[in-house]
């Protein structure tokens, strides 16, 4: 057991490079959907912030020596404004929601795509001569941006007027409307802050894991993140463990041969072990409803 732990806790490091995009995609869909609107769209807004990211340092690298703050800032700022066509859809036309997130999800994989090819010929972004570089204990600056973006939301959403506004948003919208609030414009706010975190979790992972974006840089993580949500019950300090539990399992599969006690293990077991844990979620919790009640249903305020 003792030289399990040891062999933890020196890969804590990759441990935390891996769970902090997971965690910050995590709270955005949270966001969302203590709104009102789920946000299957995380995936797909996570690549455009991937490619955004790649993109700027790749370009920038040599020119500024603050190539990989402009990389964060520019693919969160993507993934908000992408997250615009959802908000307009699920929230202005009333459209399915899981349609619309799925929408956005298949337009970033031709968009990406596209910008890829036009701007350097090829279906991926070049590698850049060196990405975001760790900082003491070897842990990334991602790690804290992400605690960072998660103890703001868990201030905002239980501490100030705001926030409370925003879970009332997401169980009787209605009741919030007769009170003279704003439904509509707290949805969209909601919607483009989760787009703005799914986007920032693109390029932390880009700018830390895969160094360049290709097509398979995002590889699932969006849905992980949203079953981050599901798992952790909608709640900040439940999403926490249920990263760091989904993220734990990605990066024991990439250091499995690291950890003497685990390798009898295959790494397939590890990679397989986030969507295998969120089945076993979905049984246990298949009888309890955690959600918030109007996640997912269009509000009209002609009916309200």
């Amino acid at each position: 057991m003792t030289a399990l732990l040891q062999s933890l806790l020196h890969i804590l490091p990759s441990i935390l490079m891996i769970v902090a995009p997971i965690l910050i995609a995590a709270t955005g869909g949270m966001i969302c959907e203590r709104s009102g609107v789920v946000n299957i769209a995380l995936e797909g807004l996570m690549a455009i912030g991937a490619m955004t990211a790649a993109t700027t340092h790749v370009l920038l690298e040599s020119a500024i020596g603050f190539s990989i703050p402009l990389a964060l800032f520019l693919g969160s700022f993507m993934g908000c404004l992408f997250s615009l066509i959802h908000a307009f859809a699920a929230i202005s036309l009333r459209a399915d929601q899981v349609i619309s997130g799925t929408g956005i999800n298949l337009l970033s994989n031709g968009i990406t795509v596209f910008f890829c090819q036009l701007l350097f010929s090829t279906e991926r972004t070049p590698n850049p001569k060196l990405g975001m570089l760790p900082g003491p204990g070897g842990i990334y600056p991602t790690a804290w941006i992400a605690l960072l973006s998660l103890g703001i939301t868990w201030f905002v959403l239980y501490k100030r007027p705001w926030g409370l506004r925003l879970r009332s948003c997401g169980e009787h919208p209605a009741a919030l409307a007769s009170a003279g609030v704003n439904v509509i414009k707290i949805r969209y706010i909601a919607v483009l802050i989760s787009g703005a975190l799914a986007g920032l979790a693109g390029a932390c992972i880009v700018l830390t894991q895969d160094i360049q974006y290709t097509t398979t840089t995002i590889n699932g993580k969006g849905f992980i993140a949203l079953a981050a949500v599901s798992f952790g019950r909608w709640l900040p300090l439940g999403i926490l463990g249920s990263s760091f539990l989904f993220g734990a399992s990605s990066a024991l599969a990439v250091n499995i041969t690291n950890i003497k006690t685990l390798e009898f293990l295959p790494s397939d077991f590890f990679n397989a072990l986030p969507y295998f844990i969120t089945l076993v979620t979905l049984v246990i919790f298949s009888g309890k409803d955690y959600a918030p009640r109007a996640a997912g249903r269009p509000y009209d305020k002609g009916r309200s």
